[in-house]
């Protein structure tokens, strides 16, 4: 297979050091592709990527997707074509054939997830942490249902990039059908009074909003705006329920 070494590797910031890097040289060396590769997986987190480049989302991503994926014991198809329409989102259809080879890879390794999970919040910033966490419990509902054993793997990595429990309960209410989610997804109780329900709604709206990914590529901001319509939806439906004009 001749992959697109524009892509996977001038792409490719810090995931190229440490554990992350050491996933990758497996892949790429259990394909034969390592002799025309540069280095990767020195074990060494790379020093001279202060941002996160789209790439190094994607390849963090797939990583985690794995995790979570053969967190119930297994591989669903719904997930499967939930990855491939991610990756075609992001790089269309011939890339992500290249890209789910190298994801399939992956799926068989195993790879200590803390380790992972560390160099991520080390590199990553926070609201790319928070988009993370998005897409995961999305591969995790993708057959329309969010199975227990994933929700406690995600809620593990949330741990693990230092995500605070309001914000992962947040973003995980954003996948629930119960009439109190959307005071979890604006972070709120029941009672709250008005005025306050709606400076809670102003700052979910600015942690939440896709600018703050934009760093990410304008797929990935795009995806981003569920998030935000999350909280806009859920903000309007209070509103309705209490009869605020």
């Amino acid at each position: 297979m001749s992959f697109n070494k524009k892509l996977l590797w001038g792409g490719l910031g810090w995931v190229m050091g440490g554990p992350i890097g050491a996933i990758l040289g497996y892949a790429f060396a259990s394909m034969n592709e390592n002799q025309s590769s540069p280095r990767v997986g020195s074990g060494q987190q790379s020093r001279f990527h202060s941002s996160t480049k789209p790439a190094d989302f994607v390849i963090s991503i797939l990583v985690l997707f794995a995790k979570v994926m053969k967190a119930d014991g297994q591989l669903l198809r719904s997930e499967l074509d939930y990855v491939k329409r991610f990756l075609k989102q992001q790089f269309g259809i011939h890339q992500t054939r290249e890209l789910m080879t190298v994801f399939k890879d992956i799926l068989e390794q195993d790879y200590p997830l803390k380790d992972v999970c560390r160099q991520i919040q080390r590199s990553m910033d926070h609201s790319s942490r928070l988009e993370l966490v998005h897409v995961l419990f999305g591969l995790s509902a993708a057959d329309g249902h969010t199975h227990p054993d994933e929700v406690r793997v995600i809620q593990t990595i949330a741990n693990y990039l230092n995500i605070n429990r309001n914000d992962y309960e947040s973003i995980k209410a954003m996948f629930a059908k119960d009439e109190k989610a959307a005071y979890r997804i604006l972070d709120v109780s029941p009672s709250v009074s008005n005025d306050e329900l709606k400076r809670a709604f102003r700052k979910m709206a600015n942690k939440f909003h896709p600018d703050k990914v934009a760093h990410l590529g304008v797929e990935m901001q795009k995806l981003a705006e569920e998030k935000f319509k999350a909280v806009n939806d859920a903000y309007q439906q209070i509103k309705k329920d209490r009869g605020i004009s």
